[in-house]
């Protein structure tokens, strides 16, 4: 098999400082010596992550971005607690050693987690030579795993305090309408009518409340490096709530790109979700109901609002990009991606479609 998660090197003006890094991790996590590689993994578009491999012991860092950030992201200690205390209920989490808020460090808060090994995929590597068959097990796998943690039981988990459920869809409605807002650029329509349609038809809550992941796809997965159509470890986990489950199916169907979807649909596809053998969003729906119980009838809204609160994180990192705060290429095109997800959210209102 080809090799499972390559990094790069630092980026510029991404650099870790590992002279004030290495005494800390070293006083914290017992056993860890010798002196660490310091590399980047090349995917991340928002947090970033490192791999920090000590000789004997490979570790991962996450911290925030560099310059502008929204006031209420890149929250590295929710997304670190989430997985610490998930792990005992929910195993398909990265072990955390450590984290920090003293900002004198590394000029930001981060923490620090176990490697997972395994393979983070955007497309399905060639030499796998997978069939239909190998594609549909990782399919149901991934989604499974999203059932697992949308029907968890949240007081068990130890995880009552993390949020506030009661009135989450109406504040992510209109929390994200208000940093498109924020982030807008001259060079972007401003989409008015995305947001009042939101605004207008919002539903009631469900009364429905689950542990939410917030970015769930399958290159936020790590599948495991012996049989990579099992779900080892799901990452990236700072934008993860307590709340209405289909909200976040929502978000996730966002990102499912299927074979017969427009060209500008597939502009933004990240994930092997249009392969032969991937369930079209309608079978995810099926299979998603029969596992959880919960009612889907009514999903048309909830995958619109995916669709736009993907189009406003983009738009996030393209004026991040746009304002001078980075200087990563890979953010100058993502203006075309926000205008390509919005007429994708404009359509699907017209037509009610999934």
């Amino acid at each position: 098999m080809s090799e499972a998660n390559p990094t790069i090197e630092v980026r510029e003006g991404e650099a870790l400082d590992m002279s004030k890094v290495d005494p800390i991790l070293k006083a914290a996590i017992p056993g860890l010596t010798g002196e660490a590689k310091v590399t980047q993994y090349p995917s991340g578009a928002s947090n970033l992550t490192y791999a920090v491999d000590y000789p004997d012991r490979p570790l991962v860092l996450r911290r925030p971005p560099f310059g502008t950030k929204p006031k209420s992201g890149h929250d590295m200690f929710r997304e670190y607690r989430i997985m610490r205390d998930l792990k005992p209920v929910f195993p398909a989490v990265p072990p955390c050693l450590y984290y920090t808020d003293d900002e004198s460090i590394i000029g930001s808060e981060f923490y620090v987690m176990d490697r997972v090994d395994g393979h983070i995929l955007h497309k399905i590597p060639k030499d796998w030579n997978w069939g239909e068959t190998e594609t549909r097990q990782l399919c149901e796998n991934f989604w499974s795993r999203l059932c697992d943690l949308h029907t968890l039981d949240v007081e068990a988990a130890g995880l009552s305090d993390f949020g506030r459920p009661e009135g989450y869809v109406e504040r992510q409605i209109k929390g994200w309408n208000k940093r498109f807002k924020k982030a807008w650029t001259e060079d972007i329509p401003k989409y008015d009518d995305i947001q009042d349609w939101l605004e207008e038809k919002m539903p009631a809550d469900s009364g429905l409340v689950s542990v939410l992941h917030g970015d769930y796809r399958i290159d936020n997965c790590i599948l495991n490096a012996e049989d990579p159509t099992q779900v080892s470890a799901i990452i990236d986990w700072e934008i993860s709530a307590l709340g209405d489950p289909l909200m976040d199916l929502g978000n996730t169907l966002a990102y499912w790109v299927q074979a017969d979807d427009p060209p500008h649909m597939k502009l933004t596809v990240r994930q092997p979700s249009m392969d032969a053998g991937m369930m079209t969003r309608k079978e995810v729906l099926d299979f998603y109901a029969k596992r959880t119980g919960y009612d889907v009838s009514d999903m048309a809204y909830y995958y619109v609002y995916g669709i736009w609160r993907l189009a406003v994180i983009i738009q996030q990192l393209y004026f991040r990009y746009v304002d001078g705060s980075t200087k990563d290429p890979r953010f100058k095109s993502y203006g075309q991606m926000v205008m390509a997800l919005a007429e994708t959210a404009r359509e699907k209102i017209r037509t009610g479609e999934i």
